[in-house]
């Protein structure tokens, strides 16, 4: 019996040794994500995106809408009239005699009428087509546009996971700093005990451990922020702790020319080739609207039944025939609406001047941008060997009394300051180069 509840006691304790770590991670809420993963919850989440595919969905109906119109239009009605007895005179004389016979009357109650008719156009100045082309191109527009923000969503979860990652390692590397500082002041604080040290260099750590330790609540309430815009962003519980995997922050060496750049971006922006769109809808909007300075030619037909008491009894009365409308009031209308037609293409016009203008300033703002980056990058790692050397020169020469404290804390705040600098750059660098792919076009889910 003791065998036994020994071996259950011990699968018990294995079971709670495996399902500690799950239950600890589950308690803590911290999720490890990567920027992939970022960018795909980001995507599935966004409202922006969402309000895009109902434009598109419109735009789609529309152009279904529009192709519907070269179908056949039907109709059927039926009618059951009560009548107030009427006195009908009918015109037709009796006996089936063309001359003499007397002239028939009746007082009919009650009349029925039942109709089917139905009408095919064949010919309507272009209207139809016209209109379908112009339907087809915006709803092409429409996706385009839709595409565009996309890139859009990317950059800003990129952004918000780059604001992220700065928070994180300001948050790492002040946390690193105040243990550096609270060790310094415990060991100001045993010398100046023992008279070693004099109480005003005590005094002088502690307050710059006191700085650090506020810089340190600054970064974590920075941190918070940063941590809650992400939640948002990605559709995750406001309360939910992200650990970044940084591995995405990759500096990339790039090596087009500013011209080169520009090149890819009259390539591959999706709102300039939006815009080219339309330019064709609003063109074929233009010839649509002419086309109804032109009658409408349709094939026509119909089927009539009929009864009027004590008159008449009408059955199987089909017709079919072609007919023609010309709408007369066209001539004096038309011309206000072809107005409005080219007024809209010339702001179509205009707007793609100024996306082409401010398209160049964007290109060469991310290309320099950019680069300013990798100089950057390349400027604080000299800092850092510096700041290192001149923080082993200033302890030394502290040691031997040649230096004061005072020089000895400036020496390590500069050393903090130069590797948080070239952490942040980094992530700024990489930040920087989607900035230049979105502006040229090329940014994808998979940057």
């Amino acid at each position: 019996m003791k065998h036994k509840f020994f071996n259950k006691v011990t699968k018990a304790l294995v079971v709670v040794a495996f399902a500690m770590p799950i239950l600890a991670s589950a308690q803590s809420g911290v999720r490890k994500i990567t920027t992939k993963e970022a960018v795909q919850l980001s995507l599935q989440n966004n409202k922006q995106l969402k309000i895009g595919q109902a434009r598109i969905d419109a735009a789609t109906a529309s152009v279904k809408e529009a192709e519907d119109r070269r179908l056949p239009e039907a109709s059927a009605s039926a009618m059951y009239l009560l009548l107030n007895s009427p006195n009908i005179d009918l015109k037709i004389k009796s006996g089936g005699s063309d001359t003499g016979g007397a002239k028939s009357s009746a007082s009919p109650s009650q009349v029925g009428l039942v109709m089917i008719s139905a009408s095919l156009p064949i010919y309507a100045g272009g209207q139809i087509k016209y209109g379908i082309e112009s339907a087809r191109y915006l709803a092409e527009a429409r996706r385009l546009d839709a595409e565009y923000d996309r890139t859009a969503v990317i950059q800003n979860t990129l952004n918000a996971c780059r604001n992220l990652f700065k928070a994180t390692q300001t948050v790492s590397l002040v946390q690193d700093n105040l243990k550096q500082e609270q060790e310094r002041v415990k060991d100001f604080g045993n010398l100046e005990k023992n008279g070693i040290l004099a109480r005003n260099d005590l005094l002088k750590a502690s307050l710059q451990a006191s700085n650090v330790e506020l810089a340190l609540l600054e970064a974590q309430n920075n941190l918070n922020i940063a941590t809650v815009n992400m939640d948002v962003m990605l559709g995750l519980p406001e309360t939910t702790k992200l650990e970044l995997d940084t591995t995405g922050f990759k500096v990339p060496t790039d090596t087009k020319g500013l011209a080169e750049w520009e090149g890819l971006a009259l390539q591959n922006r999706k709102d300039i080739a939006s815009l080219q769109y339309q330019k064709k809808a609003s063109e074929a909007n233009i010839k649509s609207i002419n086309g109804q300075r032109m009658p409408t030619v349709a094939v026509t037909g119909g089927y009539v039944n009929a009864y009027v008491q004590s008159v008449a009894t009408i059955t199987n009365a089909v017709n079919i025939g072609v007919s023609a409308k010309y709408n007369i009031g066209n001539l004096w209308t038309l011309n206000t609406k072809i107005k409005k037609a080219r007024a809209e293409q010339d702001q179509l016009v205009y707007t793609q001047q100024q996306l082409d203008e401010n398209i160049r300033m964007e290109i060469t703002r991310a290309y320099e941008d950019f680069y300013l980056a990798q100089k950057k990058i390349q400027v604080y790692a000299t800092a850092i060997e510096q700041a290192d050397e001149n923080y082993k020169i200033t302890k030394n020469k502290y040691n031997n009394g040649l230096a004061t404290l005072t020089d000895l804390l400036d020496a390590d705040l500069a050393e903090l300051r130069a590797k948080l600098n070239q952490s942040l750059a980094r992530a700024d660098a990489a930040l920087a180069y989607v900035q230049l792919q979105k502006s040229a076009g090329t940014l994808t889910e998979n940057f």
